[in-house]
């Protein structure tokens, strides 16, 4: 994956017409091209920022079937997504692993009652099940959560659920459709729909960086932008109806200690009828999530200042160490593009979390809706229905069991270089040639420099927010420690890709301005800028 030679490949193409255009290069759009190329289709993937930028790289981090989807009744998509997740971390058991959570239950009758509720959502996993959920003692829920509040506790349930990378997932899909042919550019924004008697023909794309553009033809067009899935419609038709209504969820990030346990705790009913989770995540504690209705939408969503104290206010109901502002590392929020109401009631409880699939009468197919976990299915299907109007050769689907790139099963390697899979031992190669490539970026992280060097050459890294927030996670972990980072590793990208020092400034300011958006304790951070030599 290189970003010189996708544009290379594009221009050469020149009039010849793609099988298969996506716009979109987030879960949902890297999946369908992983699908199309797979089945041998000739495939384009267009993203106007960085791969999985939005709300794939925002996640709780958790390849589930969603209990709370269960509790609604909504057998269907519990089932489906039960399905996917054990697909998935049989693909990539690099980045998916097992993970266990606990429930603790403070009154006599919650432990029945999710026992039985989780006993089902074992059986709807079938074969795929990653173990069997049970009721466990005070004295044990204790034990496995030494920082849970234990006055009035009287028991948890233990079931299981995936976790994974989303961010790490996102670029390996993409390596993955790579490696099958497909052609994958980020920082191209498509500008306009071409069409011929009222049908799309293709795209008119423009490079952000060049401000070059590109007339592409292909037979079938997708729409797969997310939250954007409205302006691309709109593009097509400008009277289209909105299809989605975005929900912003935000997630903290502490340290480890607050929860000191490898398991995970859900409490399934908050104040407000939410689901709030405390999961340990590259060695800090995720807090989150949040469930805002929101009428506009942004590539840097920014969390409600009521959506951090609802987080802050829950967990301290639950955990003996009360967490506060100055102990968040990090803040992140996402927008989940959830498919409209067909009535304005203001509740996010009430809009499906399922996929949808639309055909415009110009023959543009979106797709909405949807979440991580059931990303391969939802790929199928848009591919199957792109078949079907395009009248391209059928080609059965071939996903089910296809390796993720990296796939490397009874992963042994350490971190950093352990959501790397297969590839960890050409990383440890860099080291090896060049030893000062193992130095370590910051005493935060157990980062080195080498990773800076694979992700610019190899991954499609353009700038340093996508080499600090989705190559690595560190923007995610520990903002003010990510902001330091900065100006190492603009000069290192800077050295693959011959960027002069302004270069390197620039993109380190954009950084730390960006950056600060993920602070909470009030330090409006002053790391230099200076670039070292």
């Amino acid at each position: 994956m290189k970003r010189l030679e996708s544009i290379q490949r594009i221009k050469e193409a020149g009039s010849n017409v793609w099988d298969i255009l996506i716009i979109g290069g987030g879960a949902t759009g890297l999946g369908i091209a992983m699908d199309a190329a797979s089945r041998g289709y000739k495939t384009l993937l267009l993203e106007q920022a960085d791969f999985a930028k939005g709300t794939s790289s925002r996640s709780t981090k958790l390849v589930h079937g969603g209990v709370r989807y269960l509790a609604q009744g909504d057998i269907a998509l519990v089932r489906e997504a039960l399905y996917e997740r054990g697909l998935l971390l049989a693909n990539a058991p690099h980045l998916a692993h097992n993970q266990q959570f606990i429930i603790p239950h403070y009154s006599w009758w919650q432990g029945p009652f999710y026992t039985i509720g989780l006993k089902i959502y074992d059986l709807l996993s079938g074969k795929l099940s990653l173990g069997k959920s049970h009721h466990i003692g005070k004295k044990a829920v204790t034990e496995r959560l030494p920082n849970i509040k234990a006055s009035g506790l009287k028991g948890g349930i233990v079931y299981h659920d995936g976790q994974f990378d989303d961010a790490r997932l996102a670029v390996n899909v993409a390596q993955t459709a790579a490696a099958y042919g497909a052609v994958l550019l980020n920082y191209c924004k498509v500008i306009a729909l071409d069409k011929v008697n009222g049908k799309i023909t293709g795209v008119a794309a423009e490079d952000i960086e060049t401000g070059e553009q590109f007339d592409i033809q292909a037979k079938a067009v997708i729409n797969a932008t997310g939250v954007f899935v409205d302006e691309v419609l709109q593009m097509d038709n400008p009277t289209a109806p909105n299809m989605v209504r975005p929900s912003q969820g935000v997630h903290l990030v502490l340290d480890s200690d607050f929860l000191d346990s490898s398991s995970a705790i859900m409490i399934p009913k908050t104040s407000d009828g939410r689901v709030l989770f405390a999961v340990p995540w590259h060695n800090k504690v995720l807090l989150g999530t949040t469930d805002t209705p929101l009428n506009e939408h942004s590539l840097e969503p920014v969390a409600l200042e009521s959506e951090i104290n609802f987080i802050l206010n829950t967990a301290a109901q639950y955990l003996t160490r009360t967490p506060t502002r100055k102990d968040v590392k990090s803040v992140f929020a996402g927008l989940r593009p959830l498919a409209a109401p067909q009535k304005n009631t203001g509740s996010t409880k009430e809009i499906s979390r399922s996929h949808k699939l639309m055909v415009a009468e110009s023959g543009l197919i979106t797709i909405t809706g949807g979440k991580w976990t059931t990303f391969r299915r939802m790929a199928q299907d848009t591919v199957d229905l792109a078949i079907t109007q395009a009248k391209l050769t059928p080609v059965p689907c071939k996903t089910k069991d296809l390796r993720i790139h990296g796939y490397q099963p009874n992963n042994t390697e350490y971190a950093p270089l352990d959501v790397y899979g297969s590839e960890a031992i050409s990383i440890r190669g860099y080291v090896m040639r060049k030893p000062d490539m193992g130095k370590q970026l910051h005493p935060a992280f157990p980062y080195i420099r080498a990773q800076v060097i694979w992700a610019a050459e190899h991954e499609m890294a353009h700038t340093v927010e996508d080499v600090l927030a989705r190559r690595l996670r560190a923007l995610f972990l520990d903002a003010a420690a990510a902001m330091e980072m900065a100006p190492e590793v603009a000069a290192l990208m800077a050295s693959v890709n011959g960027k002069d020092e302004q270069w390197q400034q620039e993109q380190v300011q954009a950084f730390h301005e960006m950056a600060r958006h993920y602070l909470l304790n009030g330090e409006k951070q002053t790391q230099s800028l200076e670039v070292p030599a």
